[in-house]
């Protein structure tokens, strides 16, 4: 049994590998995302990542789809409270921003599709410094004292405004965000680390980064002269034209070969061995791409391993 990371100063407790809701309604439908959800659950997985705004990019959806999926598969196998359900606010076409009554309105409409009274993590998904951070954690704090939500976290948030939360919920004794997603990856370590992961350090937050295999680049899948059938494929193919990129590849080969295991599993686990993060958020449209992911809760680098991966990433 793979041992639960604890959730910063939360009493949540997590699997190391958090899986993204982003596919769910999207490009895996519901019978493909009932198969996904019940091989994580399977594997001991307990952390779902989703958002309200999943995928109203779509043709054709609104919004919310993947809450929805989740919600069913949990009625469906009747494991809701055997779960960590992650979801977020302010980019719903029709709950944007973060204002008070938004925030309010949009977490009752999160609990309806997820078909539960609670939400475990409520993330605000994209910080609107408009709004200031008195309204948004007073807001907040509501859901908390109400029941609806159990612990608050922030996505895509400055360094600045996170500190600025976290003193006004100490100074007032609210709910204090307990974890961070940071966009944060091997070839992308400069949103986070810095300003932001000492802030997290210092506060106890746990991070859960987003775009942990950039995009798909990670999985070691993209590679000169490979083309690959894939919604993400422009955006992870651009990190083949850098040299970081293409040491990081390398390197991912050199560890993945050393211990026999996949290279997304390798990339994964350099993640989860970063100051501050609990669990890497990696999604997967099929069961198949599954196990290369969840390799990460019983992978252990080297110390030598890990130094390899951030010398050729730095």
């Amino acid at each position: 049994m793979t041992s639960l990371r604890k959730l910063g100063s939360s009493d949540l407790e997590v699997f190391p590998l958090a899986l993204g809701g982003n596919v769910f309604g999207w490009t895996a439908d519901q019978d493909l995302s009932f198969a996904v959800l019940d091989a994580y659950a399977a594997a001991g997985g307990n952390f779902i990542d989703t958002a309200d705004s999943y995928s109203a990019w779509a043709e054709g959806n609104r919004g919310g789809e993947s809450e929805t999926v989740i919600g069913r598969w949990a009625a469906a196998r009747g494991n809701r409270s055997d779960l960590v359900i992650a979801t977020k606010v302010s980019q719903h076409p029709e709950y944007r921003g973060l204002n008070a009554d938004t925030i309010k309105a949009a977490a009752d409409a999160s609990l309806r599709r997820l078909g539960t009274d609670h939400i475990d993590l409520y993330y605000t998904h994209f910080d609107k410094p408009e709004v200031p951070v008195e309204e948004i954690i007073g807001a907040l704090d509501e859901l908390v004292k109400a029941g609806k939500v159990r612990h608050i976290a922030a996505s895509n948030i400055s360094a600045e405004r996170l500190q600025a939360s976290l003193d006004f919920s100490d100074r007032e004794g609210l709910a204090r965000y307990v974890a961070l997603q940071p966009h944060y990856n091997l070839v992308s370590r400069d949103t986070y680390e810095g300003a932001l992961q000492d802030v997290a350090a210092r506060a106890g937050l746990a991070a859960v980064p987003y775009y942990a295999l950039a995009s798909g680049f990670l999985t070691g899948k993209y590679r000169p002269g490979t083309t690959v059938d894939s919604v993400r494929a422009g955006g992870a193919a651009k990190h083949l034209e850098t040299e970081r990129g293409r040491k990081v590849l390398t390197a991912l080969d050199e560890v993945a070969e050393a211990h026999g295991r996949p290279v997304p599993t390798v990339a994964l686990a350099w993640l989860a061995a970063r100051p501050t993060v609990a669990a890497p958020i990696a999604s997967a449209r099929t069961v198949e791409q599954l196990p290369a992911l969840l390799g990460v809760a019983d992978l252990e680098l080297t110390e030598e391993d890990l130094a390899r991966l951030s010398e050729a990433s730095a």
